[in-house]
């Protein structure tokens, strides 16, 4: 399923996605944890790349899976090792930040709604967390892209 697309390596087509919305979803998370007075038009921007995200990311992580066993049947190069072992942790900081995000947004609803639920020292926490897991998923994101670009095209 992750191997081609229209005989192109599924991998080189799909990745693009991972590197616009890990990034996107990281800056929106921050965005949305830093600026309380834009949160109101933020929800479903961030509901939405984080979805995306995690689907990009899991999408590229298993097209580049299905690469790597086509191209160097298990035995990959050292540059491709060290690209497989960033993505490797990129998936899950991603899904973290993914569900980290889906409850921020959850309790900053439930805060605005009028019983109030959302307790503000819970949304502080979980804030923090986003801002933390967001600083890791667009290192991971950037560290990976760029030893797969280097991978590829050398220098």
């Amino acid at each position: 399923m992750f191997d081609q697309v229209f005989g192109l390596p599924a991998h080189a087509l799909i990745v693009h996605a991972a590197v616009i919305f890990a990034p996107l979803l990281a800056a929106l998370s921050i965005a949305y944890a830093v600026l309380p007075r834009l949160r109101h038009k933020l929800d479903w921007a961030l509901v939405a790349a984080a979805v995306v995200a995690l689907g990009a990311v899991f999408a590229a992580e298993e097209s580049g899976e299905a690469l790597e066993h086509r191209m160097f049947q298990g035995r990959p190069s050292p540059a491709i090792g060290v690209h497989s072992g960033l993505a490797e942790v990129l998936v899950p900081v991603t899904a973290l930040l993914t569900v980290v995000s889906l409850v921020m947004v959850w309790l900053t609803r439930a805060r605005r709604a009028p019983q109030g639920a959302g307790s503000r020292a819970g949304l502080m926490v979980v804030s923090a967390a986003a801002v933390i897991l967001a600083v890791v998923v667009g290192f991971y994101a950037v560290r990976t892209g760029h030893t797969g670009a280097t991978a590829v095209w050398g220098g």
